[in-house]
């Protein structure tokens, strides 16, 4: 049948579950292929595995992903910059995590509104590198 949607479709996932490759690419409008690099330059990034290479990765992987993106595409830095900053904030004990929590986990808002709100910042986080883009060309 053509058209017809997976099973799940329209149910939003739960801020906490695990994403896909493909849910993680869409999300940050970075292709596959760039995340699978990024795997190999920034071990902090650490999907798991799973049977056929599958990778599932965790809400903390997201959120540095998209910092990661971020320090790329929006303040110019270079991959080794990234890898130099990474590694310089994780070696300073007791410095604030690099990647803060964009919605708290103590949010008054009900799990399906935080994952509705955690979907709209993304959506808006790729319309603003978008304009910034074509601001640039």
């Amino acid at each position: 049948m053509q058209g017809a949607e997976p099973a799940g479709a329209g149910i939003p996932k739960s801020p906490d579950a695990f994403r896909t490759i493909g849910e993680v690419s869409k999300a940050l409008a970075v292709p596959q292929h760039v995340l699978r690099f990024w795997e190999t330059k920034f071990p902090q990034v650490r999907p798991l595995k799973r049977g056929g290479g599958r990778r599932y990765y965790r809400p903390e992987d997201v959120a540095l992903l998209r910092h990661i993106r971020h320090l790329l595409h929006a303040e110019g830095y270079t991959v080794r910059g990234v890898q130099k900053l990474l590694r310089e904030r994780a070696s300073r004990p007791g410095a604030p995590p690099l990647v803060p929590d964009t919605i708290e986990a103590e949010s008054p808002l009900a799990p399906e509104d935080r994952a509705r709100a955690a979907q709209v910042l993304d959506e808006l986080c790729v319309l603003r590198d978008l304009l910034r883009d074509r601001t640039r060309s």
